[in-house]
């Protein structure tokens, strides 16, 4: 008798993450995006706010599809112990560019995977540094668009990969899906990554 193949459900609407997944070869069965509410708690950290989605999204797409894999993440942006938005606004990503310039700030992406009853949780943290930005920088940028829904009101694989200096951690992390740790929390659950490897 064949063994079927597990599924995998990623629990985002991100094109990004789904690009990032078929980069290591793996194509979801569903892309299924929960509705939860995204608004930190009370002084919570950075971390802990982006594990704490991570994990509610894996929970709350696992509950319709018990059998599969399901791999969640979530992408906070901060500088210091500040969270900075998801750009919803012109107004929200300028505030936050302004903020970035000539700076150093963390990108938190957790990442959580349910399987049955089993589940497990990384998380990259990756310290990037914009240059100085000058106003005509920052309205050229928000004039483009590519900041809307971005945490920190930017995409570091577009246009805004020139204001970058320096990059410590995850670039693809900081994309919004570190793919080391992907791979490693995947397999470790026993997800065939290789499944025609002899």
């Amino acid at each position: 008798m064949t063994r079927t193949a597990p599924r995998l459900i990623l629990a985002s609407a991100s094109p990004r993450r789904l690009a990032l997944l078929g980069q290591i070869g793996l194509e979801p069965d569903a892309v299924l995006a929960p509705d939860i509410d995204e608004t930190p708690r009370k002084g919570e950290l950075p971390r802990p706010h982006a594990e704490r989605l991570a994990r509610q999204k894996a929970q709350v797409v696992a509950v319709t599809v018990p059998d599969a894999y399901v791999l969640a993440a979530d992408t906070v942006v901060a500088c210091g112990r500040r969270l900075l938005p998801k750009a919803e606004t012109v107004d929200e990503a300028r505030h936050c560019l302004e903020l970035l310039s000539g700076r150093a700030h963390r990108v938190h992406t957790a990442l959580h995977l349910i399987h049955g009853t089993r589940s497990a949780s990384r998380v990259s943290i990756s310290r990037v540094t914009f240059k100085p930005l000058s106003m005509l920088e920052i309205e050229a940028y928000l004039e483009g668009g590519e900041w809307q829904g971005k945490a920190g009101g930017y995409a570091i694989q577009g246009h805004a990969g020139a204001f970058v200096r320096q990059l410590h951690g995850s670039y693809s992390g900081v994309m919004g899906l570190p793919l080391y740790e992907t791979a490693s929390l995947l397999t470790g659950l026993g997800f065939p990554l290789y499944p025609h490897a002899k």
